[in-house]
């Protein structure tokens, strides 16, 4: 079968539970897996970026409001960073970054970081991880439902296959970033 929407993925899951009484409870495995997903990846397809700016002589800048781990962080401005004022030094803070030294004026911040998908529901029927991972989000999502149903004796299968799957994510989008071929630059002359 093949997963476009949440519901063709909600239909699956109880495919495979082979359960028809668990239509209730299977959202609730679905979000868990959510959850355990984003716990555990951290693929350039959940990057995005934002920007925001400083307010002179306040340090702290909100995070996005989907934030999950930051891999990038530039303060934009003419300033050097040994010169005074300009922020040069972070940490999170709670639901903030902090800065220092205190921001001498306004500059714009530019973030580069893992954000959290979306969840799934009835009215958003695909995230980044239906879309671009939904072995591992039905697997993770039979995984959820151990608890409820109790001694199944395929979680081992879906334990096992999840874990291959998340290897297999991890190591396909590493492999895209870092080719493993050295980049060379060709300067032709006209």
């Amino acid at each position: 079968m093949s997963y476009t929407s949440y519901t063709d993925l909600k239909t699956s899951v109880a495919n495979y539970l082979g359960r028809s009484d668990l239509t209730s409870i299977i959202p609730d495995f679905i979000s868990f897996a959510e959850i355990r997903m984003a716990r555990e990846l951290r693929t350039r397809k959940m990057l995005s970026s934002a920007t925001s700016a400083f307010t002179a002589g306040d340090a702290k800048v909100a995070l996005p409001s989907d934030f999950l781990q930051i891999r990038d962080l530039y303060v934009q401005g003419n300033a050097r960073a040994d010169d005074s004022g300009k922020p040069v030094f972070y940490t999170t803070l709670a639901a903030e970054f902090m800065f220092a030294p205190i921001p001498d004026s306004a500059y714009t911040l530019e973030i580069l970081y893992y954000a959290k998908p979306t969840v799934l529901s009835g009215s958003n029927a695909s995230n980044v991880f239906l879309a671009n991972y939904a072995d591992a989000l039905l697997y993770a999502s039979l995984l959820e439902a151990q608890p409820y149903l109790m001694d199944d004796p395929r979680i081992q299968t879906w334990g096992d296959l999840y874990g291959r799957a998340v290897k297999n994510i991890v190591e396909s989008d590493e492999n895209s970033e870092y080719s493993g071929i050295p980049l060379q630059m060709t300067v032709t002359y006209r």
